[in-house]
């Protein structure tokens, strides 16, 4: 008897832990996942051209925004939140070009542009041209959420986002040395007439060989797609010009049954090519992964015309890609499986200079 009562008690043990393992892996499998993918903008980021504070310096604030948005999705919220949330803090950082170190237009003035759209409704919201608006990022989203258009442009713009409670600024704020001389060396001028001596200890880590554009794609535990995009356009740009980051299906498109994207470069290039939604409709129609649909893109539709950038990208499924045909990018992830990658320099995974299919 009690030996049948000692196999039972054991049976009985062995039964619970397996029990208990299988309660574990069902937990684990039903754990959602989520990821973000940002970027501060692409060009002739090269090691040689970097002081050691300055490479410290970028990716110390790519960290703080990719710790944003992750956050964000860690605790369930949208893509959407999580996406505003990393591009506020690049745009509050003067060392990238847009919000605080949007560079100066040919009037001495900064003209900013943004756009964000949500994957799940394809809902958008867009702002071009806009001066007192402290975060850019937040206005487009305000034009998505607040209003019946995509895209607002100048003062019209500026009316909307301030009628509901969006922080304005003087033009003043705006204003870094380093900024303002990249103007004077396109000009030809050396007088500097306006002294910020309080920015200097900020100024030396500013880089001046990327083209300015901030971005980030999310996908939250709901498995809804976002990505946004923010920029101060071109150093001396005249006319409003206006380039691919409000742009929807240029510089910013989201999609959950493809993907979501954001651009940075040359940004006329970016509208020629409708280069977001190329690539999401590349996924779409044909068998071609991320990865090739982004290196068709950049490097057979947009370099052959003279354009130089890259893209970032998360997929349906929370994968992160991310392309570019210029010596680096700024760029970094965080996945949910706690993987983080913070690069700046170009870093060579796979052929770049053949067509892949």
């Amino acid at each position: 008897m009690n030996k049948l009562f000692l196999l039972f008690l054991t049976m009985t043990l062995i039964s619970s832990c397996q029990n208990s393992e299988n309660t574990n892996e069902n937990k684990n499998a039903t754990i959602a996942k989520f990821s973000i993918v940002i970027h501060g903008g692409a060009g002739g980021i090269e090691r040689s051209n970097f002081t050691e504070a300055q490479e410290t310096a970028y990716k110390q604030q790519l960290e703080i925004s990719l710790n944003a948005g992750y956050k964000i999705l860690e605790d369930g919220g949208s893509a959407i939140n999580a996406v505003q949330a990393a591009i506020v803090i690049l745009e509050d950082s003067p060392l990238f070009n847009a919000g605080k170190g949007a560079v100066f237009n040919s009037e001495g003035l900064q003209e900013m542009d943004a756009s964000i759209m949500n994957g799940y409704t394809l809902n958008t919201g867009a702002v071009a041209g806009i001066n007192h608006v402290k975060n850019p990022i937040l206005a487009a989203n305000k034009v998505l959420d607040s209003s019946k258009h995509v895209l607002l442009s100048g003062k019209g713009a500026e009316i909307l986002v301030k009628k509901y409670g969006i922080q304005m600024v003087p033009s003043s704020y705006f204003y870094t040395d380093k900024r303002f001389q990249q103007l004077q060396k396109i000009l030809g001028k050396n007088k500097i007439s306006k002294d910020h001596s309080a920015l200097l200890q900020v100024q030396p880590l500013i880089d001046d060989h990327k083209y300015g554009t901030v971005g980030a794609v999310a996908y939250d535990k709901s498995g809804s797609i976002a990505a946004g995009t923010s920029t101060g356009g071109m150093t001396n740009k005249k006319y409003g010009r206006i380039g691919d980051s409000p742009i929807i299906g240029a510089g910013t498109y989201a999609n959950n049954t493809t993907c979501g994207i954001s651009s940075t470069g040359t940004g006329e290039y970016f509208i020629r090519t409708v280069a977001a939604h190329e690539v999401s409709s590349i996924l779409k129609y044909t068998k071609s992964s991320p990865k090739k649909a982004l290196q068709e893109v950049i490097f057979n539709q947009i370099a052959p015309l003279g354009g130089k950038g890259g893209m970032i990208l998360i997929d349906k499924n929370a994968s992160v890609f991310w392309d570019f045909n210029t010596k680096g990018m700024f760029r970094g992830y965080k996945k949910s499986t706690g993987e983080t990658v913070i690069e700046l320099f170009e870093k060579t995974a796979y052929p770049k200079n053949k067509i892949i299919k």
